[in-house]
């Protein structure tokens, strides 16, 4: 929010924006088929005859805007997955090389969480680094106060020596810091406080990562291409109406809540945006009856609406597509968590599940393991979505549903360098509705 708008402005904005839907109207099939096309998942892969190159990924990344990096490598790490799901088997190298060596086409930021961006969108994030006090969490926001001097000692190291990971930061620093902390549940070293505070205000980056997937530190200005360190640093009020016609973009259709969620932004914030892009002509207000309270929003650039989608695709838990669960739930109709954090025994669907996107729909729910010391790709547990109002009568039937994923798992598994498919963990036991299925399904194509 700019210094010049109140909470009340905000607040009329909110109205503003919810009272702006014009006469555009779509069903919910309509804006389910839009996110979809908006997401480049509307219809099947091409074929490829020669490899993925880096301009098939910029074309990716242009389209979502967003990377979300998380740390869990059950399967494959959720930076890697939305340009697979979207383009098919690749070099993770062409992503290393788009992120760790000038001119890099990304760079880390906190965006929607800690993320690869566009290099070109770095600044439009200054504010929330600015402004980390309201933004970041205890443990950074602290960091001044506590580590000060630390603070100016990393900056110097990193000056003299960068790029350097955490590890090796610390080990510089464990003669006068050895300990770890111990509130906000991550046990962090005083130097991983102290480079995380580093990298949320902006004063360091990530040159890349090493093959452990650390993050190398170094200053910004030796890693953002000189343009971007000299482009003047834009009013806050005007970065969050770029990142919110971005989020519109890249949604395809959105109500409020989804368009704040893609790069975390307030309600009521984007709400003014929101109706300052309508009155411009760059974003349109629509109507879909049965969606939330109805009311949301598309770019004036958005595609088409697709008569059908034949798209079919493993998804990230952290795909743009699915990150908001209660948007999951409103437009697929499905009522989809991550267990990772729920004990064994309470879990649904499993411990590391993706949906599995089959034409219009979340066809199914497969909790992958990459068993990489045995060769094999396992499936713990195959389930059929549950029906539900959103998509009664329209999910493919379950075989149609297992001969399709056993196709995609059969290339997931060649993607990640593993051999086999397996359904059950290590002591053969499948679970859910749709294992034996897709056990025959398997079974049928390697024979």
């Amino acid at each position: 929010m700019s210094d010049t708008t109140t909470v009340a402005d905000a607040r009329k904005s909110v109205v503003g924006a919810r009272e702006s839907v014009a006469g555009e109207r779509l069903n919910l099939g309509q804006a389910r088929r839009l996110a979809l096309a908006a997401q480049g998942l509307h219809r099947e892969r091409p074929e490829r005859a020669a490899a993925v190159t880096a301009r098939h990924l910029q074309q990716v990344v242009d389209r979502l805007g967003v990377l979300q990096i998380d740390s869990v490598n059950v399967f494959a790490r959720a930076h890697l997955m939305p340009l697979y799901s979207r383009l098919g088997p690749y070099d993770p190298a062409v992503l290393d090389r788009a992120a760790g060596r000038a001119p890099r086409r990304l760079v880390e930021s906190w965006a929607h969480q800690a993320s690869f961006i566009r290099t070109e969108d770095y600044r439009l994030f200054d504010w929330r680094r600015r402004d980390y006090e309201s933004q970041a969490w205890g443990a950074i926001r602290e960091v001044p106060r506590t580590h000060g001097p630390v603070v100016d000692d990393v900056l110097a190291m990193l000056a003299d020596e960068g790029p350097l990971t955490g590890a090796q930061v610390h080990e510089r620093l464990q003669h006068e810091h050895p300990g770890r902390g111990v509130n906000w549940g991550w046990n962090w070293t005083v130097a991983k406080r102290v480079l995380e505070y580093l990298f949320f205000t902006g004063q360091v980056t990530s040159a890349g990562r090493n093959g452990a997937f650390e993050r190398r530190y170094d200053l910004v200005e030796r890693v953002l291409p000189a343009p971007v360190l000299a482009a003047p640093e834009l009013p806050r009020a005007d970065a969050v109406r770029a990142l919110v016609s971005a989020s519109v973009r890249a949604l395809g259709i959105g109500t409020l809540r989804d368009v704040a969620d893609y790069y975390r932004l307030s309600t009521s914030e984007t709400a003014v945006a929101l109706t300052q892009l309508v009155e411009d002509g760059e974003a349109v207000a629509v109507d879909v009856p049965g969606w939330g309270d109805g009311r949301s929003w598309r770019h004036r650039d958005a595609p088409p609406v697709p008569r059908h989608a034949r798209g079919r695709a493993l998804l990230s838990p952290f795909d743009p597509l699915v990150w908001e669960r209660r948007r999951v739930e409103s437009l697929f109709g499905l009522r989809y968590r991550i267990e990772i954090y729920v004990p064994e025994p309470q879990r649904v669907w499993g411990y590391y599940v993706l949906p599995f996107l089959l034409g219009e729909h979340l066809a199914a729910l497969v909790d992958l393991k990459a068993d990489r010391q045995s060769g094999v790709l396992r499936v713990h547990a195959a389930h059929t979505a549950p029906p539900s109002g959103v998509t009664a009568g329209a999910v493919p039937p379950a075989d149609v549903v297992a001969r399709e994923l056993a196709s995609e798992l059969r290339l997931a598994a060649r993607w990640t360098g593993l051999g086999d498919v397996l359904v059950g963990d290590r002591s053969g036991e499948p679970r859910g509705d749709l294992a034996v299925e897709l056990g025959r399904a398997l079974a049928d194509a390697s024979g």
